[in-house]
């Protein structure tokens, strides 16, 4: 019977014999079938679900998914494929277990010294912010572009607090909140 652990880190290990199952980490969680696989992801947040599934070779990532069941249930089908190889013959030393190992997370951008969005980022930081006027004559940039560029960028790739807000004479300010 094929075993299955998962460790912290998401990295899924398939045990195919017996004899293989002594080098199984104490520490990871071991299921072996999807019921035990649901049982186990009970406790586990949505996000884990989802960082399991985007770690699986050749499987297209999700944002989400539309319930833990359905989560639970593609990702089993997904891990039988890692354990579909070839049997091995009699007579031949076991195969070591395969592990899927998931990459490093991504962590956010920093922006680089000298460019267009270090510049944008250094009006923003001012203590009176900067007006779409400011940012497009330091940039270059048309209006649509600079409000994409701060709604996408600089508040969703690099996660920074962004505040906007209008003056008595109607012209918006941005600022980076402190």
């Amino acid at each position: 019977m094929t075993t299955f652990t998962i460790d912290s880190e998401n990295n899924i290990t398939v045990f195919r014999s017996v004899s293989t199952k002594n080098n199984i980490n104490p520490a990871a969680d071991l299921f072996s079938s999807p019921a035990e696989l649901n049982r186990l992801a009970e406790d586990w947040p949505a996000s884990r679900l989802i960082a399991i599934w985007n770690c699986l070779p050749g499987q297209k990532p999700v944002k989400r998914f539309t319930s833990r069941k359905a989560a639970v249930v593609r990702i089993w089908k997904a891990i039988q494929s890692l354990a579909a190889e070839r049997p091995q013959p009699s007579g031949v030393a076991p195969k070591k277990s395969k592990t899927t190992k998931c990459g490093p997370i991504r962590k956010r951008t920093i922006a680089r010294t000298g460019n267009k969005t270090n510049q944008v980022i250094e009006l923003l930081k001012r203590s009176e912010g900067a007006s779409l006027q400011d940012l497009m004559a330091a940039t270059d940039w048309q209006a649509h572009s600079i409000r994409g560029f701060i709604s996408g960028s600089l508040r969703k790739k690099m996660g920074l607090a962004i505040r906007s807000t209008t003056g008595a004479d109607g012209i918006r300010t941005y600022s980076m909140k402190s």
